[in-house]
């Protein structure tokens, strides 16, 4: 086929089904723990991290991630120690970064098409760092999260039970929301820092209407972001549309698709 001809078209599936794989299983955590709100506020930090290593000279994908892992420890931080609630401390941490980001751009209009590509995402943009990063980080989740899958569960489903328990799960709750804000950082060159949540959020409402077992919910919600990566790819391409725009509008679909066919069953 046409398509398999391009090199940055092979990295792109090759990032695209990687990054789907990572960020629909870390997604299923992050909804059962009622905290969907955390990777929109830290794609939008992400995307601060990334102004802000264009106006020093560092490489963007490096800031990004240390930026926003530094931020995600301040907001676990303050979401255990303060007496604020969850959504609250994200919604601070969304709109502070964008309107820092939207500041930085503003003073520096120079960079403002390259800055474009991470918030839409641009498959053209993955190099072979990109990948390398990314088959590092899915090797990292792979391992932590086979690792800590029974303990990660118990927090999220009670984490006062967990911590009665003898369960660490304020080393666990900080490892968690590090892997997430690595994955996000990582993803924003490919899906683009406005999408990225969806794409960590809505395979796994999709996988737990269809499964009451977690750990079926997990494999499904990976399922079903694979697939919309691999068709949004292939729509996006043929249809010169953008990727990462497609591919959450594919998993919008298979949304709505799952709740008429929920609504059947009754």
């Amino acid at each position: 086929m046409e398509i398999f001809q391009y090199t940055f078209m092979l990295k792109a599936f090759l990032a695209g089904t990687l990054i789907a794989a990572i960020a629909s299983s870390l997604g299923m955590f992050v909804v059962v723990k009622r905290f969907s709100m955390l990777s929109d506020a830290l794609a939008h930090i992400s995307l601060l991290g990334v102004a802000i290593g264009f106006l020093t000279s560092i490489a963007p994908s490096y800031s990004s991630i240390a930026f926003t892992l530094v931020a995600s420890w301040i907001i676990e931080y303050l979401r255990q120690n303060n007496k604020l609630y969850s959504d609250s401390i994200l919604s601070i941490f969304l709109s502070g970064s964008l309107a820092l980001a939207i500041i930085i751009v503003s003073a520096s209009a120079s960079f403002n098409t390259s800055l474009f590509d991470y918030l839409f995402g641009s498959i053209v943009a993955i190099d072979d760092t990109d990948i390398m990063i990314i088959m590092l980080l899915g090797l990292v989740c792979t391992v932590t999260l086979y690792a800590n899958f029974q303990r990660f569960l118990y927090i999220a489903f009670d984490e006062e039970s967990a911590k009665a328990s003898g369960i660490n799960t304020t080393f666990l709750n900080y490892m968690l929301i590090s892997l997430v804000s690595v994955v996000i950082s990582v993803s924003i060159k490919i899906v683009g820092a406005l999408l990225i949540g969806a794409m960590m959020i809505i395979p796994a409402i999709i996988a737990m209407q269809f499964s009451k077992n977690f750990k079926n919910s997990v494999v499904y919600a990976i399922f079903i972001s694979i697939v919309s990566v691999i068709l949004g790819l292939f729509i996006s391409y043929y249809a010169s549309l953008p990727s990462g725009a497609t591919i959450v509008v594919l998993l919008l679909c298979f949304f709505i698709i799952s709740l008429v066919c929920k609504k059947k069953q009754y």
